[in-house]
């Protein structure tokens, strides 16, 4: 090997190890997927939380429970967040009322239960594939360290061939095995900051739905006492 040895970044993929190439397959559709993640995480939790604030203005407007909820329940795929809680423990309840003989407080905990499932289902829901994410940001970088690490030790195998080892022999060896490690770095960043900032979203988010679900809550005691 010599000092013209071609060490763009293409050549040192194309000519490392298989192990090493291995490697760095896994990372790049674990960046892949991530990234998938992130934009769909990106965009669902966003109309989530847009989804839910105009249902709020709407709810506290003044505007009537059971026209809101035949709007809401008309709603198909629009009704999610807030607007689907809302659904679930308002057609509890006046499935509820229809019943002979239900006491207020029973017919309250059947509400709570409703409203509580769909909030869990809510949440499950925008927190689907955050595991990924953890997990990408978490494993990644170890995975392009052994990479890295495989890589080193077949540079200087390679040196046992020859008799005056110089930069220039070892230096391919060693720059294709930190392209792991870079591309580990490169999946487990974007992978990191993701997760922590749509974890704190999706906490903001779920604040608003047990307050939402408390003062509905309240509403609901108020006429199911009449």
């Amino acid at each position: 090997m010599n000092p013209s040895t071609d060490l763009s970044f293409v050549h040192l993929i194309t000519q490392a190890s298989v192990i090493v190439q291995l490697v760095m397959i896994i990372l790049l559709l674990m960046s892949l997927m991530s990234w998938s993640f992130i934009f769909s995480k990106w965009v669902s939790i966003r109309k989530a939380a847009s989804k839910s604030a105009d249902f709020e203005r709407q709810f506290w407007s003044g505007n009537d429970l059971n026209q809101l909820y035949q709007h809401a329940s008309q709603s198909g795929d629009e009704n999610i967040g807030m607007s689907r809680i809302f659904t679930a423990g308002f057609g509890e309840f006046l499935k509820q009322k229809k019943q002979v003989g239900v006491e207020a407080r029973d017919m309250m905990d059947s509400v709570q239960r409703a409203m509580r499932a769909e909030y869990q289902r809510e949440i499950d829901r925008l927190e689907s594939h955050l595991a990924f994410l953890a997990t990408t940001g978490s494993v990644s970088p170890y995975i392009g360290l052994f990479g890295t690490v495989w890589g080193i030790m077949n540079a200087f195998r390679g040196l046992a061939n020859v008799g005056q080892a110089t930069l220039a022999h070892v230096a391919p060896g060693i720059a294709e095995a930190l392209i792991a490690t870079a591309i580990g770095l490169f999946a487990a960043i974007p992978a990191v900051v993701a997760y922590n900032r749509y974890l704190h979203d999706i906490d903001r988010l779920s604040i608003k739905l047990e307050s939402f679900m408390e003062e509905f809550s309240n509403i609901l005691q108020r006429q199911a006492s009449r």
